[in-house]
């Protein structure tokens, strides 16, 4: 049993470099002088990230007019970029939370990664609902305080407000668990800091970390516990997000399928965003011994997996829809197929269900140019599950007379745009001033094979 053990952790550092080899290669990272590359790409998202902030300036200066949204479509590209973004973040808390409650070792090299873009996720999708109330500066009435002026309390049985609940305790939490994770690699940045400005920002965001037995304990203990406050947050996160549709009347919407549904495809984009960066991340600063190509393959596994549950979930959806005998049900999921807007369907099941297929195929799942182009083409097909979901159910309902179009505007198409800069943005940031790799976890997974 110690030898399969050990066979399976060589593959996920490669080389048997130093424990001095890993602090050098993560921290230098951050270390040395900006490369020209990161400033360029740093061009390129902060200009994007700036047009989302004109974006938004317009929308509130001129109205949600601007939007493509119109009666029937109230819901169009903000409410799809906002289940798409949080979808996005799924993965970092099943990386972090539940594969370390799991002791599954592969995680350790990518989970720092995926828990920024946790982080970063959650922001852009903050961004739509606040924007689309048409008075942001009044968001502060979706939280249970007392009006004194209105006397107004939130309504408690909106899923709305439910949202607003579940999206806020995911970020709180992902959030500190991502910090108490950081705090013994701050304090190795802050013991290699050349400067003195460095030395004090990492010594103060590192806590005063000695590194002591005591120190340690409570971080393990910490770290456990957060973990354990994470696990439930990754079901119930999106599946709270999933009743906005669920416990209408709307066909199309009125389906008990989608709690489950939506937590296996936001598990399934966040993967894919997690595969797209990393190997891109891995490839600029020379990860390839750290981020191996086991690391990879098991991400792709996962895809694999989730993708196929998404696949199921699109079948039953019909299959329910016919067994029902209910006629507006049958017309929606026929509507979605064959209607005005079956080219985003096709695109959909395109891109999310036959394109994973191809990691069936080992040759193709340990190849980075391969699975670089899924993972892309899984995180488009998922943009346009949730468009399908929401456009196609709103354009077409009850009564033919209420039918309408929805086209989105250059307002729509550049604030997607921009919600991609502001996540990029972000991550550039978090990529030159704070460790990628979490350190401390992978020398305990190479001090634990060199025991084994």
């Amino acid at each position: 049993m110690a030898t399969v053990s050990s066979s399976t952790e060589s593959a996920l550092v490669l080389g048997r470099p130093s424990l001095a080899e890993v602090t050098r290669t993560v921290a230098g990272i951050v270390e040395r002088r900006t490369p020209r590359a990161w400033w360029a790409a740093f061009a390129l998202t902060g200009s994007l990230t700036l047009v989302l902030l004109a974006m938004l300036g317009y929308l509130v200066t001129t109205g949600i007019g601007v939007w493509g949204n119109n009666s029937p479509v109230g819901w169009a590209f903000d409410i799809t970029n906002f289940v798409f973004w949080i979808g996005i973040g799924h993965a970092g808390t099943l990386i972090s939370a539940i594969l370390y409650l799991f002791r599954q070792r592969w995680r350790t090299s990518i989970n720092r990664f995926a828990e920024a873009m946790t982080l970063f996720a959650v922001a852009c999708a903050a961004i739509f609902p606040m924007f689309h109330v048409g008075r942001p500066w009044r968001a502060y009435w979706l939280f249970p305080a007392p009006n004194a002026w209105l006397d107004l309390w939130p309504n408690f049985r909106s899923p709305l407000i439910w949202d607003v609940f579940a999206v806020s305790t995911y970020g709180t939490v992902s959030l500190l668990f991502w910090y108490v994770g950081l705090i013994p690699d701050l304090a190795t940045l802050r013991d290699r800091a050349q400067s003195r400005a460095r030395q004090v920002i990492y010594g103060v965001l590192s806590l005063g970390w000695r590194g002591s037995a005591r120190h340690w304990n409570h971080y393990e203990m910490a770290y456990l516990l957060l973990a354990g406050l994470s696990t439930p947050l990754v079901l119930s996160v999106h599946s709270i997000v999933s009743f906005d549709f669920a416990v209408s009347l709307l066909p199309g919407w009125h389906t008990t399928i989608f709690p489950p549904y939506f937590v296996a495809g936001a598990i399934f984009s966040g993967f894919a965003m997690v595969v797209t960066l990393m190997v891109v991340a891995r490839q600029a600063f020379g990860l390839q011994h750290l981020v191996t190509m086991k690391h990879l393959e098991n991400m792709n596994k996962v895809m694999l997996a989730t993708g196929l549950i998404v696949g199921y979930a699109y079948g039953v959806e019909f299959f329910i829809a016919w067994y029902s005998g209910n006629p507006y049900e049958r017309f929606a999921f026929v509507n979605r197929a064959l209607g005005p807007y079956s080219w985003a369907y096709w695109i959909m099941v395109g891109a999310n269900v036959l394109a994973p297929q191809c990691f069936w195929f080992r040759r193709l799942r340990t190849s980075v140019p391969a699975m670089f182009a899924i993972s892309i083409l899984v995180n488009i097909g998922m943009w346009f599950e949730r468009f399908v979901i929401i456009v196609s159910s709103l354009h077409r309902d009850f009564l033919p007379s209420a039918w309408g179009m929805f086209r989105p505007t250059w307002v729509d198409l550049l604030t997607l745009a921009g919600s991609f800069g502001l996540f990029l943005t972000l991550f550039l940031l978090f990529v030159r001033f704070l460790p990628l790799i979490s350190m401390s976890e992978v020398k305990g997974m190479m001090a634990a094979r060199e025991g084994a």
